[in-house]
C-alpha cells in the first residue's frame, strides 16, 4: 500500500504548503503539510510573512497558511520578503519618484554581470539575449556598477536612453513565466519583490503605482511606463 501511495504521487503536483497523499483506493490528492515536516533550516532561510511574523522558511509559512485555509487570516497571509521581519520605513513621494532611476541602473548592471559570467559559464543568457546585451556592454564604460548620485543617473538615462530599454524589458520577460502572457500577476512579481524589500523599502509602493487601474495585473506597457520606457518590445522573450 505504501509503494502504491508513492507511485500515485510521483507525478501529482500540489501547490505550496500542500503535500500529496494517496487515499485507500490509491487516488492522489493534496493535503496540508505539517510545518514540522519541512526540511531543516538555516538562519538565511527565514522569511517574513504579511502578518509581520518571522517563519523559519517559506515551507513553514505556506504550511501554516494551508492550515488556515478558509479563514480571512489564511487568505491574507503571504510571503512578504526574505529574511527576518524588521521595521520597514514608509516610502515618501520623493523617494518613489527617484526609485525608477536606481532600479533601471540596477537591472542594467545585473545584465552586465550575467554577460561577463556567460563567457565562463553558459546558460545565464541565451544567444539572442547575449547579442542584445553585447551592444550595451561595449558601450558601458562610463558608469561602473555601484551607487551613484540621482542626478548622475538621471543625466545618464536621458543621454543613453537606449541602454536602459532592454534591461527593463528583460526583467519583465524573466518574471512573466506562469503563464507567459505579457501580464505580470502578484505571484509572478513576488520573487523579485520579496528579495528587494529589505534593501529597497520603496519596492512595494513602486509596484502598486505600476498598476494604475488597480486590476492586480501589470501589463508590459504599464511596466515600461513605470520605468520611463516609452516603447514596447514586440519581440520580447
Amino acid at each position: 500500500m505504501r509503494l502504491h501511495s508513492v507511485d500515485a504521487c510521483m507525478s501529482f503536483q500540489c501547490k505550496r504548503g500542500h503535500v500529496c497523499k494517496a487515499d485507500q483506493q490509491g487516488k492522489p490528492h493534496c493535503v496540508c503539510q505539517d510545518p514540522v515536516t519541512c526540511p531543516p533550516t538555516k538562519l538565511l532561510d527565514q522569511v517574513c510573512g504579511t502578518d509581520n511574523q518571522t517563519y523559519a522558511s517559506s515551507c513553514h509559512l505556506f504550511a501554516t497558511k494551508c492550515g488556515m485555509e478558509g479563514t480571512k487570516k489564511g487568505h491574507q497571509l503571504q510571503l512578504d520578503y526574505f529574511g527576518a521581519c524588521k521595521s520597514i520605513p514608509a516610502c515618501t513621494d520623493f523617494e518613489v519618484a527617484q526609485f525608477p532611476l536606481r532600479m533601471r541602473d540596477w537591472l542594467k548592471n545585473i545584465l552586465m554581470q550575467l554577460y561577463e559570467a556567460n563567457s565562463e559559464h553558459t546558460g545565464y543568457l541565451n544567444e539572442k539575449q547575449r547579442n542584445k546585451v553585447k551592444k550595451i556592454y561595449l558601450d558601458e564604460k562610463r558608469l561602473l556598477a555601484g551607487d551613484h548620485p540621482i542626478d548622475l543617473l538621471l543625466r545618464d538615462f536621458k543621454k543613453n536612453y537606449h541602454m536602459y530599454v532592454y534591461p527593463v524589458h528583460w526583467q519583465f520577460s524573466e518574471l512573466d513565466q506562469h503563464p507567459t502572457d505579457r501580464v505580470l500577476t502578484h505571484s509572478e512579481l513576488a520573487p523579485l519583490r520579496a528579495s528587494l524589500v529589505p534593501m529597497e523599502h520603496c519596492i512595494t509602493r513602486f509596484f502598486e503605482e505600476c498598476d494604475p487601474n488597480k486590476d492586480k495585473h501589470i501589463t508590459l506597457k504599464e511596466w515600461g511606463h513605470c520605468f520611463g520606457i516609452k516603447e514596447v518590445d514586440k519581440n520580447l522573450n
